[in-house]
């Protein structure tokens, strides 16, 4: 039967029956640490995989999905004349969109690839709308004019402990990160237009609590509030102070805290957490 799939990577974050339940094709990266490889799939766990990278000897270094795979799981997914929407972290962090481009041009089937400019939940957003969308039969039109709804109107946050990972992933500067961790100080990211734009830095756990009860005054007069995500690398408390005072705000919202996937883990450092929500 004819129908629209969606395909997303494993950078993005959600619960894994929703995956499963709205038939989401995950393409996964992968993780070498120590010269070893390991697929991010759901052999991976997120904490197991952070709890090896603080023993590791050296960052590890993230791969996108080699075209032949992406060309193979559109091939495979379009046999039955089905279309494609291949939905993907953004460019900043990752070749994996760029990957999924070249592909679309080799494969037989029909594939619509997009840069969701954003990741983790903030990604999942685009990706589950568009499922849902085609699991009604909605057409690909349709689908993809309802995830650039979502796009335009999604913020995400993140904020790191630590800017070393960025700074030896080369996603910031050098001296940024020196200046960083030479004064112990935690920093708030906004990721925005395929960057990361600074918005709050200080020393210690009181420079997060002050940028939250910002956030969280501001998101308080937004009336229009579709959906918020919570994730987090290493523990999971502040994460949950975060999601508890939030559904105050929103006892409608169902609000997932979810540890990142080892992308996301690899580029932040444990301690880091992301705050992203999406508005109609």
């Amino acid at each position: 039967m004819k129908k629209v799939k969606i395909v997303t990577d494993s950078s993005c974050t959600m619960e894994k029956s929703l995956r499963d339940e709205l038939n989401i094709h995950v393409a996964p990266l992968s993780v070498m640490i120590d010269g070893v490889v390991y697929r991010d799939d759901d052999n991976l766990d997120g904490k197991q995989f952070v709890d090896m990278m603080l023993v590791a000897q050296n960052l590890p270094k993230t791969s996108q999905p080699p075209i032949g795979e992406f060309v193979d799981l559109y091939d495979e997914l379009g046999k039955d004349g089905s279309e494609i929407i291949s939905i993907h972290m953004t460019k900043m962090l990752s070749g994996t969109v760029e990957s999924a481009r070249q592909a679309s041009q080799l494969t037989n089937s029909k594939v619509t690839v997009i840069d969701s400019d954003f990741t983790d939940q903030g990604l999942s957003f685009q990706v589950i709308e568009a499922a849902k969308l085609a699991e009604a039969g909605a057409s690909v039109e349709e689908i993809l004019a309802a995830v650039e709804k979502i796009h335009q109107h999604t913020k995400l946050y993140i904020g790191v402990a630590s800017l070393d990972n960025l700074v030896k992933g080369g996603r910031i500067s050098r001296v940024t990160g020196m200046i960083s961790n030479f004064l112990n100080i935690k920093v708030v990211m906004d990721l925005k237009d395929a960057e990361l734009i600074t918005i709050a830095k200080g020393r210690g756990n009181k420079t997060i609590m002050k940028w939250f009860d910002g956030l969280k005054e501001e998101m308080s007069k937004l009336t229009n509030v579709k959906s918020i995500g919570i994730s987090y690398a290493g523990e999971p408390g502040l994460a949950e102070t975060f999601k508890q005072s939030l559904q105050g705000l929103f006892p409608e919202i169902k609000i997932p805290v979810l540890h990142t996937n080892p992308v996301i883990a690899t580029h932040t450092g444990e301690g880091a957490f992301a705050i992203m929500f999406y508005t109609e």
